[in-house]
C-alpha cells in the first residue's frame, strides 16, 4: 500500500505524526533535520553537558572519600545511600528528558539517528553508579554532535568516550609486557579490541581473527580514565611497547609516540568492510529487516567517493525510491512503540514533565515515610513516658493512631506513591517490562533491530496493556477514530478502520488503536 510521502516520512524516518506537526515530504526535508538538530537544546543531562561534569565528579569524589573511609575501618552508610539515590534521581530525570526529547521534538529522522548511532556504540547505564550519570553525558558530547560528519570522526569522538572505556573495561587493560604489568600482576582486557572489530567497525564474519582481536586490544592499552575528571587519557607505563600487526598493517608501537589507536581507528573507519557493515545496517534499522541490495549500493559508493561522510551516505538511501516503498516492513522497538504513542495523543510538554515529577516525588516521600514514622515511634515514646511511665513500645500503637504525623505520612507517601507507579507504568517502566530499558542494552551489541525479537506473544501482551493504560490515563477527551487518523492518517487499513468503528465502547477503541498491527510497524 502507498502512503503520502509525509506520513511515511513521519513513521519510518520519526517517531511518528504527532497533531499539529507537519512531517517532512522528501528526502531534502529530513537531512535539512541534522543542520537543525546541531543547533537544537537538548533536554540531557538535566543540568547541561558542563553541569554534568561537575555533578558527576562531585558524586564520584564522595564515593571514593568514602570507600578510603571504608577500607580504614570508618565506613559512611549516609554518604553511600545518599550517592546511590542521588546517582538513581539523575539517571531517571535523565531518561524521562530522553523519552521527551523523542515525543516532543519535530526533528523525528535527527532524533533516530541519534537513537541508532548510541545503540550502535552500546554503553549501559547500569554498568556502575558513575554510569548512570556519565552514559546520558555520552550521548550528548560525544554521539550527536558527530552523526552526520565522516563516520572516522564519529568512531573516535565514542571510542575515545569514558564511557565507552569504562563500559568495555578498557580503563583495566594492561600491555602484558608494558612496565606497569611487571609490577601490577594485571593483563590485557580485549572486550574493547573485541567489539571495536565486531560490532562498531568491520562486522561479525568479515574475516578478521582472534590474533585481530588481541592486536587491536594490544593497541588499544595505555587508554584510560581519570576518574575524577572523567577524562580519557593516555598512560605510557600501560601501553604495550614494539610493532603490532592488525589486518597487514603494522603499528610501531613506542614510535607511534601514543598515537597508535588513533591511527587504528582511522584505519578501521576507512575499511570498505567497515562500510558494508555501516550501510546495511542503517537500511536494515530504518527499512527493512533484510537490507536490499539496491538500496545498499548507492550507499557504499557514497561512503567511498566521500571517505565516509555519513550525511552523504544517509542522502543516498533516503533519496532511492527504494526508501519510500513497501511500508511497513519494520516492527517497532519497544522505545519507538512508547513515544510514538505519547506523540499521537499529542500530549502537551507539561504531560510528561507532570509524570517525571510524580516518579520524582514518589521517590522523595520514600524517605518522608521513614522520617515521618519514626517520628511517630518518637512521639509514642515521650506520650508513654509522661502519661503512664511505660515504655514507647508499649504505647507505640495507640500514639501511632493518635499521632497525626504518621497516619498523615503514609496517607501523603501512599498516594505519592500511586502517582508514581502510575507514571513509572507509561513511561520507564513499561520500556523495563518491554525490556529496551533507556540506555541499558542487553550487551555490547545492544538492542535487537529484527521483527522475531519484538512479535513475542510477552511483548505483545506488554504493548497491549500500555495501550489500555494509556487510554485510562489521557483518553477521556480523545475519540478512537479521530486518534487513529492523528496516529496513522493513511497508513490505517480500511479493516483496521471498521473494527475500531465498531468497538464497544471509547476505551477499548483507543487501545486498539495503539494495539493495531498498522501501529506497531513502521
Amino acid at each position: 500500500m502507498a502512503l503520502a510521502n509525509e506520513t511515511l516520512a513521519a513513521i519510518r524516518y520519526g517517531y511518528g505524526l504527532r497533531p499539529g506537526e507537519t512531517a517532512p515530504r522528501d528526502a531534502a526535508g529530513l537531512l535539512a533535520q541534522l543542520e537543525a538538530g546541531r543547533t537544537a537544546k537538548l533536554r540531557f543531562p538535566r543540568e547541561g553537558v558542563a553541569g554534568r561534569r561537575e555533578t558527576a565528579t562531585r558524586i564520584i569524589s564522595l564515593r571514593a572519600a568514602e570507600s578510603k573511609a571504608t577500607k580504614e575501618g570508618k565506613p559512611n552508610e549516609a554518604i553511600r545511600r545518599q550517592t546511590q539515590r542521588e546517582a538513581q534521581r539523575i539517571y531517571r530525570q535523565d531518561a524521562m528528558a530522553r523519552l521527551a526529547q523523542a515525543v516532543y521534538s519535530p526533528l523525528g529522522f535527527h532524533e533516530r539517528l541519534a537513537t541508532f548511532w548510541t545503540d550502535h556504540f552500546s554503553t549501559s547505564a547500569m554498568k556502575s553508579l558513575p554510569m548512570r550519570m556519565v552514559v546520558p553525558l555520552y550521548e550528548a558530547e560525544a554521539v550527536r554532535p558527530n552523526m552526520a560528519g565522516t563516520f572516522a570522526r564519529l568512531l573516535k569522538a565514542a571510542i575515545l568516550h569514558p564511557a565507552m572505556l569504562i563500559y568495555l573495561d578498557q580503563d583495566q587493560s594492561i600491555g602484558p609486557d608494558s612496565v606497569a604489568a611487571q609490577k601490577s600482576g594485571r593483563g590485557l582486557n580485549e572486550n574493547l579490541g573485541r567489539e571495536l572489530l565486531e560490532l562498531h567497525t568491520l562486522g561479525a564474519g568479515s574475516g578478521y581473527t582472534q590474533a585481530d582481536v588481541r592486536a587491536a586490544a594490544l593497541i588499544l592499552t595505555g587508554l584510560s580514565v581519570d576518574n575524577r575528571a572523567l577524562q580519557v587519557v593516555y598512560k605510557p607505563r600501560f601501553a604495550e611497547g614494539g610493532a603490532i600487526t592488525l589486518l597487514g598493517q603494522d603499528y610501531d608501537g613506542d614510535e607511534g609516540e601514543g598515537q597508535d589507536h588513533m591511527l587504528m581507528l582511522e584505519d578501521l573507519a576507512a575499511h570498505p568492510k567497515t562500510a558494508g557493515h555501516i550501510c546495511r545496517k542503517l537500511v536494515s534499522h530504518f527499512v527493512d529487516d533484510t537490507p536490499p541490495e539496491e538500496l545498499v549500493t548507492p550507499m557504499l559508493e557514497a561512503w567511498t567517493r566521500t571517505s565516509g561522510n555519513l550525511t552523504d551516505v544517509y542522502r543516498a538511501m533516503l533519496e532511492h525510491p527504494r526508501a519510500w516503498s513497501d511500508p511497513g516492513r519494520k516492527i517497532k522497538q519497544p522505545f519507538d512503540f512508547v513515544a510514538s504513542g505519547l506523540r499521537a495523543f499529542g500530549l502537551p510538554e507539561t504531560s510528561l514533565t507532570d509524570l517525571s515529577r510524580d516518579m520524582d516525588q514518589a521517590d522523595v516521600d520514600d524517605g518522608a515515610v521513614d522520617k515521618a514514622m519514626k517520628m511517630a515511634s518518637d512521639m509514642a515514646g515521650a506520650v508513654a513516658g509522661q502519661v503512664t511511665g511505660q515504655g514507647a513500645g508499649q504505647m507505640e500503637g495507640d500514639a501511632a493512631l493518635t499521632g497525626a504525623p504518621a497516619i498523615g505520612g503514609e496517607t501523603v507517601a501512599n498516594e505519592a506513591k500511586r502517582r508514581g507507579g502510575r507514571a513509572n507504568s507509561l513511561t520507564l517502566g513499561a520500556l523495563q517490562r518491554m525490556r529496551q530499558p533507556i540506555w541499558q542494552p542487553p550487551s555490547p551489541a545492544g538492542f535487537a533491530d529484527q521483527a522475531s525479537v519484538w512479535l513475542s506473544p510477552s511483548q505483545l501482551t506488554e504493548r497491549i496493556s500500555w495501550s489500555r493504560n494509556m487510554a485510562k490515563a489521557y483518553g477521556q477527551t480523545i475519540e478512537p477514530l479521530p486518534l487513529l487518523d492523528a496516529a496513522l492518517a493513511d497508513a490505517a487499513g480500511p479493516e483496521t478502520r471498521k473494527i475500531i468503528g465498531q468497538a464497544p465502547n471509547k476505551l477499548h477503541g483507543i487501545t486498539m488503536v495503539l494495539a493495531s498491527p498498522e501501529f506497531n510497524r513502521r
